[in-house]
């Protein structure tokens, strides 16, 4: 099975802190796998990491068995590689439509200034995350926090990623918006799409997951199938009582 993100010996450092530490890990092409942990686990480090916003200390990250360990954001992004946030981070000046061009002008600056924009894309882009033709117009102060997550998502895809690394992408979300998140998801999958998930919402990451891989303090603590991790008993004393 092909390998689409490799991840060796990842060590983060910030000053006296170690925010990953000797972390390994693999995700496979087409695979759908979730990396959970407590608060603090180190989950979030490793996502900026893999997309170069933060440099690791030491390691290797590879994707589809390339090393991009040296390469810019930008240029990961180009390899096929692009993430959400936990908060979400649209330009609130633009509308949906212009957040939604500002993914398509990554590694299409010139075709933009030469032909301007493709709001046929756009649009396609827009109604595959649940937007209708009249939310292109809204800004995202106009918008629900189920709406923010996928523009998030619509502005990923944007940028033609063949891994997507969402990150917290069930918080702060309804019951109902949940299952269309989870229900788009399960497309993009379907579509050959490779997702590595953070979420604290174990309910929800369940069934769109093969595996699952835990760490706390930034070390691998457990991987395996998802029944299997969350009844691990140094992932459930990690937790400390949180719902598991």
């Amino acid at each position: 099975m092909t390998e689409a993100l490799t991840i060796t010996n990842l060590v983060k450092r910030f000053g006296g802190l170690t925010a990953t530490n000797d972390l390994s890990f693999t995700v496979a092409d087409g695979e759908s796998v979730g990396l959970i942990g407590p608060n603090g686990a180190g989950k979030t480090t490793v996502f900026s990491q893999i997309m170069g916003e933060h440099r690791q200390t030491s390691g290797s990250i590879k994707l589809y068995g390339e090393e991009i360990t040296p390469l810019p954001t930008a240029r990961r992004i180009r390899h096929g590689v692009s993430r959400t946030y936990q908060v979400p981070r649209p330009f609130a000046e633009l509308s949906v439509a212009e957040n939604i061009r500002v993914g398509l002008m990554h590694d299409n600056v010139w075709q933009m200034v030469l032909h301007g924009p493709d709001p046929d894309r756009e649009l396609e882009l827009a109604l595959s995350v649940g937007f209708t033709e009249d939310d292109l117009k809204r800004t995202p102060a106009e918008l629900s926090m189920g709406d923010l997550r996928k523009l998030e998502m619509a502005r990923t895809m944007a940028t033609g990623p063949k891994v997507m690394l969402l990150d917290e992408v069930f918080a702060g979300l309804t019951v109902g918006e949940i299952a269309q998140i989870g229900e788009l998801i399960q497309q993009m999958r379907g579509d050959g799409m490779t997702f590595l998930i953070v979420s604290h919402d174990l309910k929800a990451l369940e069934p769109l997951v093969e595996r699952a891989i835990a760490i706390n303090y930034g070390e691998l603590i457990a991987e395996g199938s998802f029944a299997r991790v969350i009844e691990n008993e140094a992932v459930r004393a990690s937790y400390l009582g949180d719902t598991v």
